[in-house]
């Protein structure tokens, strides 16, 4: 009777495998004639009747079968439904003609709009790591980049490829060596360096105090800028024999200070070596993000009431775009006076009394030879104001 019993299970499993592979995803919706043809299937297969035993093990078998073929025809339904709605979706709000919005006066020539594309390409792959795929692009695209521009992108690579793989060493090499720069920056990189390699001899147990103690001496001479944090970890050394996993010191040994040490390296090295720690290209594509919009639907007032000379200059749009604080990179100021942002031909004047306003508002209140602050009587000499530098 087992042996029956498995041979007209393995039948009808073999069956409904070969029906599954082959369906098609509309004859998931002919299971009932699939489940009502299965038993005569087996019979025809074993050449004997079902028992009643049989009976009911095939009878929950093909109930079972029926409702999970059911669940895969109602998720196939869904699905179905949610991707031809990404196709209507994209359809309804993509434009073609998105190029209209850029001004031709933008560009001097396409060859040269074509290039800087592709060098902001190409700094943006070196600056993800992805070297293999920037080399190939130089090649492909016949770009002319010579090392000087390559090496800061390869070193800063290998040094963060090495931190991932919890190596210090690379970055404490490359922070000793530029330790005068760094502090006139006020960085904390290398002290974070070698804090995390004293918590990693911490780590390694009661064997590694010795050692521990022997390193502490890099701590000096950033002792008076962070004392607290020695003390902090000095004072683990208590616990080690103990455990720091069960001592108030546990957080020394959270994972997530490779990640901060990581964040901290790429924002100093990069700071030290002029670059930006998020490369143009990506600030560039969130910025255009939020500027499309709005300058899509400028161009269609322009070309609705037949405006033109609006978008006439190369540095600055039609109208202001706000983008939000994180792509405020450094100080503006706008002249009181004249409500116009100051530029290196218009820079701001300090005046004597302490107000500032743009140069050029400054020479239209002059009278007589003499300048009466807007916001103050005091009268003052025009020669006496001060640029001023943000």
């Amino acid at each position: 009777m087992g042996s029956t019993v498995n041979r007209a299970w393995r039948s009808c499993c073999t069956m409904w495998a070969s029906y599954g592979l082959s369906w098609p995803a509309q004859d998931y919706f002919r299971t009932d004639v699939f489940l009502s043809a299965s038993h005569q299937e087996v019979q025809a297969v074993q050449g004997t009747p079902l028992s009643a035993t049989l009976s009911l093990v095939m009878s929950q078998c093909c109930r079972k079968i029926k409702d999970t073929v059911q669940k895969l025809a109602s998720d196939h339904k869904d699905i179905h439904s949610s991707v031809s709605r990404v196709g209507k979706a994209i359809d309804r709000n993509f434009d073609s003609e998105i190029c209209g919005v850029v001004s031709d006066a933008v560009w001097d020539s396409r060859e040269k709009q074509q290039q800087t594309l592709q060098m902001a390409i190409l700094e943006h792959l070196y600056q993800q790591g992805m070297l293999s795929v920037a080399e190939e692009l130089c090649q492909e695209s016949t770009l002319n980049v010579d090392l000087d521009f390559k090496q800061p992108f390869l070193e800063l690579n290998r040094i963060l490829e090495a931190l991932h793989e919890q190596d210090l060493g690379p970055a404490l090499e490359w922070a000793v060596s530029h330790r005068q720069r760094l502090l006139e920056l006020n960085s904390s990189l290398e002290f974070k360096l070698h804090r995390l390699q004293f918590i990693r001899l911490l780590a390694g147990g009661p064997e590694k105090q010795l050692e521990a103690l022997s390193y502490a001496r890099h701590f000096q001479p950033f002792a008076h800028v962070h004392q607290r944090e020695i003390q902090v970890m000095m004072g683990s050394l208590v616990y080690l024999q103990l455990g720091l996993e069960k001592s108030p010191y546990c957080h020394l040994l959270d994972n997530s200070h490779w990640a901060e040490i990581c964040e901290t390296f790429t924002r100093d090295a990069c700071s030290l070596l002029g670059l930006s720690v998020e490369s143009p290209l990506s600030v560039s594509f969130a910025s255009g993000c939020v500027a499309l919009p709005v300058l899509m639907n400028i161009k269609a007032v322009m070309e609705q009431r037949q405006c033109s000379g609006v978008w006439s200059h190369k540095d600055e749009l039609p109208i202001e775009i706000e983008l939000g604080m994180k792509c405020w990179y450094h100080s503006v100021f706008a002249c009181p006076i004249l409500r116009q942002q100051t530029s290196d031909s218009n820079p701001p004047i300090k005046l004597i009394c302490g107000h500032v306003i743009s140069r050029d508002a400054l020479n239209k209140l002059i009278n007589g030879g003499k300048l009466k602050c807007p916001y103050c009587p005091m009268e003052q000499n025009p020669a006496d104001g001060k640029r001023i530098i943000f």
